[in-house]
């Protein structure tokens, strides 16, 4: 470090440096042995053993067996320890509650699934949310001790001026101003709180199709239509929690929808949102449209068009894409975006067939043509996206020891 020698505290600076990258390594590619950490580090033999000795008296690697046959001297492979932490999180629908724990190489350990349908006032918010996090918990065979951090992920967002959660009234309890304040003082670890298409991006960010990229937006479409905008490597969240909010967008085909958020509607979720999709089959004379909930009857139906791929199947994925992309023009055309990623079970559904219509058809709407690529993550994203961002501040307290 040029101009910083004798300056206190450097060599621990430098070490835990080195310590993270290493546990970084580790986490990336598993068991590595001392040679193999040396040479990816640039770290001499003797500094990586000292490494690996100082970490593991920590208590965040361990040893793991050996490199048999491989030539040579069989060689002590390390991984990072997965009991050094855990953390938690939650994906909160109106029906139900759904609870997961990783451990820190992020390896699910725990999950469980609460029911919350309707409303239930012996049964507050507080209440249900530790009985799910209690239930993954115990499922993990830990205690809630355990767990470092946990993040929320819920329809909507909380408005950071306020506190209160705003454009998501179809979630009964969670619009108490005073909600927040009572999970904190429930609960023994840090509390965060994100939107849930956000956590599906940052699910398709460090796991999915928008891994190595910086600027993309991710249209979800399943129970509601959202998107969500990572600019600059970052999410942009917007002054009150409710950029990406897009299901209220204005867009040509669309009736205009006046006083949105007390209609819990808009132009863009009536053009393309899965609630418009059975409707579009029945006037093609697609038969039988099953019943059940619309979001599971929408990507059915888009499943079977995108299959079939010919007449009135073909029809309604090419009038579904021609939506999709009204609304999308206009986010492409403000934002520019590299890449967008189509997600949520109604645009997952029609896999490649739906993805060609859409891009076709938003290249002959806007000038900014980004890629479009279906999303990776289909094995509940939003949790997953909740426990990769409790992990992600997990990782950064507990691999720092620097302290």
């Amino acid at each position: 470090m040029a101009g910083s020698a004798g300056t206190p505290g450097t060599p621990r600076v430098l070490r835990a440096m080195n310590d993270r990258a290493a546990l970084d390594l580790l986490l990336a590619h598993g068991p590595l042995s001392r040679t193999r950490i040396g040479k990816l580090t640039g770290l001499s033999k003797p500094t990586a053993s000292q490494l690996l000795a100082r970490l593991e008296a920590a208590g965040l690697v361990l040893a793991t067996g050996t490199s048999e046959g491989r030539p040579g001297p069989n060689a002590q492979l390390y991984a990072v320890n997965p009991r050094a932490a855990h953390a938690a999180g939650l994906d909160v629908t109106p029906a139900r509650i759904l609870a997961a724990v990783a451990d820190v190489t992020g390896r699910t350990v725990g999950e469980y699934e609460l029911p919350t349908p309707g409303r239930h006032p012996a049964h507050p918010v507080v209440r249900q949310v530790t009985d799910a996090l209690d239930g993954a918990v115990k499922a993990a065979g830990l205690a809630r001790g355990d767990v470092h951090r946990l993040v929320i992920g819920t329809p909507g967002a909380f408005d950071p001026n306020t506190g209160r959660l705003r454009y998501a009234s179809h979630l009964p309890g969670w619009h108490s101003p005073s909600i927040l304040d009572e999970l904190a003082a429930t609960l023994p670890m840090p509390v965060e709180y994100e939107n849930d298409v956000n956590l599906v991006a940052i699910a398709e960010q460090r796991l999915g199709a928008a891994r190595g990229h910086e600027d993309f937006v991710l249209l979800w479409n399943e129970g509601g239509l959202g998107a969500a905008l990572v600019l600059g490597g970052r999410l942009h969240r917007g002054w009150t929690g409710g950029a990406g909010e897009v299901g209220f967008l204005p867009v040509p085909g669309a009736p205009l929808v006046r006083q949105v958020t007390k209609a819990n509607s808009g132009g863009y979720q009536e053009l393309a949102g899965s609630q418009a999709i059975p409707k579009l089959a029945r006037e093609l004379g697609i038969q039988p449209v099953p019943a059940g909930p619309y979001a599971e009857v929408a990507a059915a139906l888009v499943e079977q068009a995108a299959r079939i791929n010919e007449g009135p199947h073909l029809r309604l994925l090419e009038t579904y894409a021609t939506g999709l992309a009204t609304g999308l023009a206009s986010l492409v055309s403000v934002l520019d975006p590299e890449l967008v990623v189509l997600s949520g079970a109604s645009l997952t559904a029609g896999g490649e067939p739906l993805r060609v219509l859409v891009q076709a058809e938003l290249e002959e709407l806007a000038a900014s043509r980004p890629r479009l690529v279906v999303g990776d993550v289909h094995e509940h994203p939003v949790l997953r996206g909740a426990l990769e961002s409790a992990l992600a501040a997990t990782r950064d307290e507990v691999f720092d020891t620097s302290r």
